[in-house]
């Protein structure tokens, strides 16, 4: 197996334990705490997600975030710094995954083994042009082992986000053609995309500007030229997410994903994950 490869089995596996912190009651309460407006997620996803950073402004959030409508993000962001500072919410934040994964169906069982594998993972990255793994790698590791792996999954997978975006604009891909080429693979239903802010204006315009390259047909499904530009952007984020697996090794890395077996069964038997998301596991083919 390619260090590719196990990179993306290996995201299977750390994603949706990571993504709890977007869905879970006890998170809504923890930011309703802080006095953020829960009727809508993203207050709260654009403060979990951004408090390392700092009380980081639009313009930053809309570069490391890429896909979502600047204008979005400039409607919560730097306000949501008026509600809570950066540290309040990294401190509820972690209370918010405490109470979640205790919430989690079953025992919760012993992750001090998988913590110090993951922590070790998370810890060899390399931070170059990596700036939301790196920011969360300069948190302090909490103690209890279910935070510290929480905290070393959500490194991993800004690290593999980060690579993203590098991939994406490596093969010329804007913020709104990103998501419009992604749709067009079957990635996820375009009504999914719409919390991501853009406008329809917006959307068409990406269709046709994609369109032009040959990209998408008329219907907005990818040709074959555009299926092989979304399979060279998945290729290479692989890639760019394969180092700290490669350091970690093939039998570590299977280790791990068997001590994770159990939170990861109790987080899909939770049913806190939406059905269909925008990530597109499970929907878009691995390149060959």
């Amino acid at each position: 197996m390619s260090f590719g490869s196990l990179a993306r089995q290996m995201w299977h596996q750390i994603e949706p334990v990571h993504a709890t912190l977007y869905f879970s009651p006890e998170a809504f309460e923890e930011a309703a705490g802080l006095g953020y407006d829960v009727i809508s997620r993203w207050p709260s996803y654009f403060a979990w997600r951004t408090a390392p950073l700092g009380a980081a402004g639009s313009r930053l959030v809309a570069a490391t975030y890429y896909s979502f409508s600047p204008a979005m993000i400039a409607d919560h962001v730097p306000g949501i710094w008026a509600t809570a500072t950066p540290q309040q919410v990294l401190d509820a934040r972690l209370r918010a995954m405490d109470r979640t994964i205790h919430a989690l169906p079953g025992d919760l069982p012993d992750l001090k083994e998988a913590a110090e594998l993951a922590v070790r993972t998370a810890e060899s990255i390399q931070i170059g042009h990596r700036p939301l793994a790196a920011a969360n790698l300069d948190l302090p590791w909490p103690d209890e082992p279910h935070l510290a792996l929480w905290q070393a999954y959500t490194v991993l997978r800004e690290h593999r986000g980060d690579g993203h975006l590098t991939a994406l604009q490596a093969v010329g891909l804007d913020a709104c053609e990103a998501l419009v080429s992604f749709a067009s693979v079957g990635a996820a239903p375009v009504a999914n995309f719409a919390g991501r802010g853009w406008s329809p204006e917006e959307w068409a315009a990406a269709r046709e500007r994609l369109a032009s390259r040959g990209l998408i047909d008329a219907e907005g499904s990818a040709t074959a030229a555009g299926q092989a530009l979304r399979d060279q952007v998945e290729r290479l984020t692989d890639d760019l997410a394969a180092e700290p697996w490669r350091v970690l090794g093939e039998a570590k890395a299977e280790r791990l994903a068997d001590l994770n077996r159990p939170l990861l069964g109790a987080v899909f038997e939770s049913g806190l994950l939406p059905a269909t998301s925008t990530l597109g596991i499970g929907k878009v083919r691995v390149p060959a």
